[in-house]
């Protein structure tokens, strides 16, 4: 059982399911909902229309179609708006939803991106952390989910997910 973070591109990633940092109507748009969307293919746009959108804070799950994850669990993360609209919650609410959508579809292994930190701009430390926190707690209950990584498409990410794993393990 482990949590990882690791620097790579999220479309490639072999687990049973990968995250997409979605948007509410969960039909594709920029950054890793736009690449997951490309990799995937036609197919993830059409199941998707069939889901009706997705709260932010919420996840609905997909096949995963021409990725190597079966599943693509999606969710949209809050837009920052200083920090005073519930946003920390929100964050929150994507990983323990991502999670448990994960347990209950019996995926062993999730990867997530890190979650409202590009256009959204939450501040990264700050998401970070939440993911941490949310990530670990998890594990420690899990039946089904034993290894969860953390994505981090460029090196400033993966070192704020470092210093954040660090934080919650001490």
């Amino acid at each position: 059982m482990g949590f990882y973070i690791e620097h790579g591109d999220i479309t490639k990633f072999k687990a049973d399911a990968i995250v997409n940092a979605a948007n509410t109507s969960l039909l594709g748009g920029g950054g890793v909902d736009g690449a997951i969307h490309r990799a995937a293919g036609p197919d993830l746009l059409k199941e998707c229309r069939t889901l009706h959108g997705c709260r932010t804070g919420e996840a609905k799950i997909t096949k995963g179609y021409r990725l190597p994850a079966k599943y693509v669990i999606h969710t949209p993360g809050p837009v920052w708006h200083g920090g005073s609209a519930g946003e920390d919650c929100l964050l929150a609410s994507c990983y323990r939803n991502c999670l448990r959508i994960a347990e209950e579809y019996g995926c062993q292994s999730v990867a997530f991106p890190s979650i409202s930190t590009g256009v959204y701009r939450f501040p990264l430390p700050m998401a970070a952390k939440i993911a941490a926190r949310e990530i670990t707690e998890f594990l420690k209950t899990s039946e089904k989910v034993k290894d969860v990584t953390m994505v981090c498409f460029d090196g400033t990410t993966k070192q704020a997910y470092e210093n954040a794993l660090k934080q919650v393990r001490i």
